[in-house]
């Protein structure tokens, strides 16, 4: 089961065509990501102050239905992958009121030092957390 977080669509979100622009999803998969790791009791400033950053090396998204000005989304946000040096995400983003979705996507991020910018191993703090979240996912699914 994933994690799920509301995000009601600004004015400034949509385009000349009045929908919304389609960057705004590569967005919103990151606000999935964030509540994600907060759900699980991570926060990237944890991570950041033990050195540790998750850039993105992969996204990709599939729009299936435009969003609106004003609508509600649900931003759901899975953890596919794991290892000690990189983890992705899936992620649906649908419209509250009809459960429509909009959009589908994945985003594969790697753990690096922060002063290298090399890919590093994930610590057993961090990486034991996010086993755990996994299999907590895994657990919710049966």
């Amino acid at each position: 089961m994933a994690v799920s977080v509301e995000y009601k669509v600004n004015f400034f979100d949509t385009d000349a065509m009045a929908v919304v622009h389609h960057a705004n999803y590569i967005r919103w998969f990151e606000i999935g990501r964030v509540a994600y790791l907060r759900h699980y009791d991570l926060t990237l400033d944890d991570m950041m102050d033990d050195g540790y950053v998750f850039p993105i090396t992969k996204i990709d998204a599939k729009y299936l239905s435009p969003g609106r000005f004003d609508d509600v989304l649900i931003i759901e946000t899975k953890a596919t992958a794991l290892t000690k040096a990189k983890m992705a995400f899936a992620y649906r983003i649908l419209r509250k009121s009809t459960g429509e979705v909009l959009v589908t996507g994945h985003s594969q991020n790697v753990f690096t030092h922060r002063d290298t910018g090399k890919i590093t191993r994930l610590p057993d703090k961090y990486f034991e957390i996010f086993q755990r979240a996994m299999e907590d996912e895994e657990a919710r699914e049966e």
